[in-house]
């Protein structure tokens, strides 16, 4: 009966069991017989060598990530929407040493070739005003909407003819992953990203995410940089084990692809009350405050998105037969 994030969902069972499995002596931080996997597993899986770093939270991901891209008197391009724009507490400033977020618009949160180049071209290219060093793009973005690999790779070439780096924020990356049905080489480094925040914890990890460098020399300033901020964990292996265990038989995949499906059954539902096109797990409806009323009269929880709208949000755990009542209730509200 809750809807409200994918955040609180459960964790895997095969997290669980894996961390356990990792419960015995080992060395400390990132030189255990689990962290020493990852560059291999994630360089198999992205068809290239990587380095793959875990951290504990997405904000760390991304803001290590645009600390590698982008130096303290430099800016990011971002959408208007952006998380590291409305939801990290200025965790992006923080990290970088004081970068500044230039904000472009397009619809559903999505950069467009032509928002960037707009604020692009708005920029002079003199000491008085910050010169963007780097794009930032989520996909899927905050509305639940997913990046093709031809807008990306539109993106990337743009990022690429102006000397910027391209960042990730893939906080649901599997989801858009499976919306699409490409491979994760095709979504990212071949599209131009550099570096990638791999969202794990949303789809059934529970404390750990893969920031992914497809330039590999930007990883090491940034072991440096996790230490500083106080993410390198004395037992990191509980952290490696859970990123392998959902990489593991393709866990990570399967996850996305059961709550993209609940969120189409509740999309199938809703009709013309869609605020955005369904895309990945996320469902933002129009309702007025007494019908937000009487689904949660009905002991269904979810959050408020703005007046007017609410926002649903399938978990990887939830069943069709979890969904269906939500999904009839959305019916029976009428158009």
């Amino acid at each position: 009966m809750r809807f409200f994030s994918d955040n609180a969902a459960p964790v895997h069972p095969a997290v669980f069991a894996a961390m356990a499995a990792a419960d015995t002596l080992d060395t400390a931080y990132d030189g255990d017989a689990w962290s020493r996997q990852l560059n291999g597993r994630f360089s198999d899986l992205f068809e290239t060598p990587v380095k793959a770093l875990w951290v504990p939270s997405g904000t760390a991901a991304n803001c290590l990530a645009l600390a590698a891209l982008c130096p303290p008197h430099g800016a990011v391009v971002c959408h208007r929407d952006a998380h590291i724009q409305n939801d990290e507490c200025g965790a992006p400033e923080f990290y970088t040493h004081g970068a500044k977020l230039l904000l472009a618009e397009g619809e559903g949160a999505k950069l467009t070739v032509e928002t960037i180049s707009a604020l692009l071209d708005a920029t002079r290219n003199d000491v008085h005003q910050v010169q963007p060093h780097a794009i930032s793009i989520t996909n899927a973005t905050e509305y639940g909407r997913v990046y093709t690999p031809d807008e990306v790779a539109a993106i990337g070439a743009l990022a690429k003819a102006r000397g910027l780096g391209l960042h990730m924020d893939g906080a649901r990356f599997a989801n858009a992953m499976v919306h699409c049905g490409c491979t994760p080489a095709e979504m990212t480094w071949r599209a131009g990203v550099d570096a990638l925040s791999f969202g794990f914890v949303k789809n059934g990890g529970m404390n750990a995410e893969c920031l992914v460098f497809f330039k590999p020399e930007l990883a090491a300033a940034t072991l440096y940089r996790r230490k500083r901020a106080g993410l390198l964990f004395s037992k990191g292996r509980y952290l490696a084990a859970q990123l392998l265990a959902l990489l593991d038989e393709d866990r990570w995949r399967d996850n996305a692809h059961a709550s993209n499906a609940g969120a189409t059954l509740l999309a199938d539902a809703a009709g013309a009350r869609l605020v955005h096109p369904v895309e990945a797990n996320e469902v933002f409806l129009r309702a007025s405050p007494d019908e937000a009323a009487r689904l949660r009269a009905l002991g269904f929880d979810f959050y408020d998105w703005a007046p007017g709208e609410v926002r649903l949000v399938i978990s990887w755990d939830q069943q069709a037969e979890a969904i269906r009542p939500l999904a009839e209730a959305i019916a029976a509200l009428g158009a």
